[in-house]
């Protein structure tokens, strides 16, 4: 017997092997084939993988380069090297920043942990690299004790300036009150009563260029704590400082201020002059990056143009104009529009002296804002400036004008802080229809879970209740997910896709916008997405449930089952996915409800389906926690139940097998892949559709379409055709269809004359029409005495 039991076992391991192998052979001949296909059908790119050197990115035809290089590939040194000054070591500085001390102040000091001194890695103006002295700060100072000392900003500022700039040195640390704090004391720096000196003055703007270096998350937490709108002082005051600069401008990585005497008014009392802002090998702002002209009329923009500012004065009376811009919008913390993504946001300023007066400055301005235009879309866009009254954006006296040239155009009839604020549509790949495998696939399972829930209810009462009851239903709710899939899985929004010229080009109101990202909503797709996510939970659920149920009786061998079986398990089998669907909605529902991207948190925009993880945030993905959890929990009970009675019931030897040993073994095969099937074991091939080899998941995915998209067929072959009772009545209807054809083919000379006959006997018993149908009365009545007369001869004779 125990020789039984290892031949057994022996058998299951052979096929556990062959299939192993069938599976490894064919995975690799699809790799080949994959990987040939791609070969032939890939076109070089038009840009080498390592065209950008050194840590540089390609983006929208150009390198961006690190703060630590510069050139077309970055690959010209643009840092200072590693130095030490008195008793303080310095790391390798990028040019036109600051670097820190590597020593810190000590943890008894008000200023624990800040380092002790900073120094300026400067770029002269033959481009050469120069390390400037360092400037040594007091670990006994912090931005808290600058703000008590700003009364005395006229006689202590270029030691307040140094400091504030050696406390704000580290972006990392800055806390929202050390925002606010330093904005405060740099604000009144700027501040013409506060007299403070020239270079207090420049190493101020260091000091803001230093703070939009911090987090969007510490910028907005510093908002909410701006009592004192201390960002809006520094606001104002950075415009006033504007206009006192000579020909020569302070820029630095992230703010850049330039002053400008404007030329004498024209033949009709105006003068113009046109600030530029173009594109450089980094995102940082450069000496070179920056260009005033005051001789052109009109804008004129170049395939190296950023942003450009065309300012049209009326007044005789002014003679300066002022401009400052800002690398971001973090210093312009709105309550209307809201920022989700991390595309930089340029923002111009432009000042002049004179009386203020509507109409007498006209203000024209294009941008190219940097995003990343394989992944995003432009939606739309508003030209808008910094209302200091409301503290926000408005877009009062400003509208877009159209314009074919590839940038966005806007004027205004006055100046101050400019910008324009866009809102992009992600790119989503909606993939083709579903392919030819998916909708013959899709198509048998649907035609054989209808056939197998028709043929178990009407056979219903040769089997058990419960056995019925299970089956059908994890039918029905496979049944449902299929259609489902097959009608609603697309997303309808795939076609309403424009270009970004399109929406440039209709987008004619100057609208204010709520946010930098948008979806189109689309209701269908999400209610689509919830049912298919509780319909496939609910097919799951009855594959665990047969499971149990065959586990009872096979194993625990439970005659008769629990009380109110029935009832239990079809609470369990609808209810429990509708627990789970309810509460994934209500969370995220809640979690997002004052946003307007809700749906996308729950389904993907791809396709009506689940939303997977976002990068690292696995822990917000409704596809892990509220589907591949609970399937991973059923298909790991399914796999252990499926194991056990496969060992101890479907391969267990019987001695009484001598002569049809091979015949049995047939059936169990057959009797195991019957029960895998209804178990779902399939699907443990979707498990292999997340590894990373992009290669290895295409050929999973075609495996894993064609197992399951064919799950409602299988189930018909194993579950209806080899019954004894469908076997028997396909036998019958067979049968009666052959002898009806025998039938039909034996009658073929009688019939037609019998027919005709009776047509003529109908026609003489009607004496209307009796004349009118002479013409066919003789040879039917000759033909049919000609046979009566053969008859009567034959039997005389």
């Amino acid at each position: 017997m125990v020789s039984c039991r290892i031949c057994g076992l022996r058998e299951l391991v052979a096929i556990a092997c062959g299939l192993l192998t069938t599976i490894v052979l064919g995975l690799g001949i699809w790799r080949s084939v994959v990987w040939l296909q791609r070969g032939n059908s890939t076109s070089p790119s038009t840009t080498p993988t390592e065209f950008c050197r050194n840590g540089g990115t390609w983006e929208n035809g150009r390198c961006i380069c690190p703060d630590e290089w510069k050139g077309l590939r970055c690959t010209h040194v643009n840092f200072c090297n590693d130095s030490s000054y008195q008793n303080f070591t310095f790391r390798k500085i990028p040019a036109g920043r600051y670097g820190s001390s590597i020593e810190l102040c000590e943890k008894n000091t008000p200023n624990a942990g800040s380092p002790k001194a900073t120094r300026l890695c400067s770029l002269t103006e033959d481009g050469e690299i120069v390390l400037q002295d360092a400037n040594i700060g007091n670990c006994s100072e912090s931005l808290e004790t600058l703000e008590n000392k700003i009364e005395n900003i006229s006689k202590l500022s270029d030691n307040i300036s140094v400091e504030a700039q050696i406390l704000t040195s580290d972006a990392n640390k800055l806390t929202a009150d050390n925002i606010t704090a330093a904005a405060n004391v740099v604000g009144q720096l700027f501040n013409e009563s506060r007299k403070a000196t020239v270079e207090a003055k420049k190493t101020a703007v260091t000091t803001v260029s230093q703070l939009l270096d911090a987090s969007e998350n510490v910028f907005q937490q510093a908002a909410v704590l701006d009592e004192n709108n201390t960002f809006k002082t520094l606001i104002e005051q950075m415009e006033t400082y504007s206009l006192t600069l000579d020909s020569k401008p302070v820029v630095e990585p992230n703010v850049a201020v330039h002053s400008v005497t404007l030329p004498p008014a024209g033949t009709e009392g105006s003068s113009n002059v046109l600030f530029s802002v173009l594109k450089g090998s980094s995102n940082s702002l450069t000496d070179g990056s920056t260009v005033i002209n005051t001789d052109v009329d009109t804008l004129n923009p170049s395939e190296q143009t950023e942003l450009q500012i065309l300012v049209n004065t009326k007044q005789k009376n002014i003679d300066k104009c002022g401009f400052v811009v800002y690398q971001n919008n973090k210093l312009f913390q709105s309550k209307t529009f809201t920022t989700a993504s991390n595309f930089s946001q340029r923002i111009i300023s432009s000042k002049t002296n004179g009386v203020k007066r509507e109409q007498d400055v006209s203000v024209e301005m294009i941008f190219n804002p940097k995003y990343n235009q394989t992944e995003f879309q432009l939606h739309s866009y508003a030209c808008v400036f910094w209302n200091l009254s409301k503290n926000d954006w408005d877009t009062y006296g400003c509208k877009k004008t159209q314009n074919f040239d590839g940038f966005l155009h806007c004027s205004c009839n006055h100046t101050t802080n400019f910008a324009v604020l866009m809102s992009f549509q992600r790119k989503y790949n909606y993939p083709d229809s579903l392919n030819v495998l998916s909708n013959i696939g899709c198509a048998l399972s649907i035609a054989g879970l209808a056939l197998t829930i028709a043929f178990q209810v009407a056979t219903r009462k040769g089997r058990k209740t419960s056995v019925t009851w299970v089956l059908v239903n994890l039918c029905t709710s496979m049944l449902i997910f299929n259609l489902l899939f097959v009608f609603g899985i697309e997303n309808s929004n795939k076609n309403i896709q424009m270009s970004d010229q399109d929406i440039k080009n209709s987008d004619s109101a100057n609208e204010m916008l709520s946010g930098d990202t948008v979806a189109i909503s689309n209701p269908t797709c999400t209610a689509i997405a919830a049912l298919l996510h509780y319909f496939l939970l609910v097919t799951f659920a009855w594959t665990a449930l047969s499971s149990a149920q065959l586990y009872f009786l096979l194993i625990w061998t439970m005659k008769p089952l629990p009380q109110h079986f029935i009832l239990y398990i079809s609470l369990i089998g609808w209810g429990v996915p509708a627990i789970v669907v309810g509460l994934t909605l209500g969370i995220i529902y809640s979690q997002n409800k004052d946003g307007f991207q809700w749906e996308l948190k729950y389904r993907q925009e791809e396709i009506c389906w689940l939303a997977g993880p976002e990068g690292t945030d696995v822990k917000n993905s409704p596809l892990l926690w509220s589907f591949l959890l609970p399937v991973t929990i059923v298909l790991l009970s399914n796999v252990t139940v499926f194991v056990i009675v496969a060992v101890r019931v479907l391969w267990k030897n019987n001695q009484n097998l001598t002569s049809t040993k091979k015949v049995s073994s047939m059936k169990k095969i057959v009797s195991t892949l019957s029960v895998a099937v209804v178990f779902g074991i399939t699907w443990l091939l979707a498990y292999f559709m997340l590894i990373g080899n992009e290669e290895l998941r295409l050929v999973f995915t075609w495996v894993f379409c064609l197992f399951n998209t064919t799950q409602g067929l299988q189930i018909f072959i194993f579950y209806t055709i080899r019954t004894k009772i469908f076997q028997s009545e396909a036998s019958k209807v067979l049968k009666s269809l052959s002898s009806s054809a025998e039938r039909v083919k034996s009658l073929p000379s009688v019939t037609p004359l019998r027919l005709r006959l009776r047509v003529y006997n109908m026609i003489r018993s009607l004496p209307a029409l009796n004349e009118r149908f002479r013409v066919l009365e003789q040879p039917v009545y000759t033909e049919e005495m000609l046979i009566s007369q053969g008859d009567e001869a034959s039997v005389r004779e």
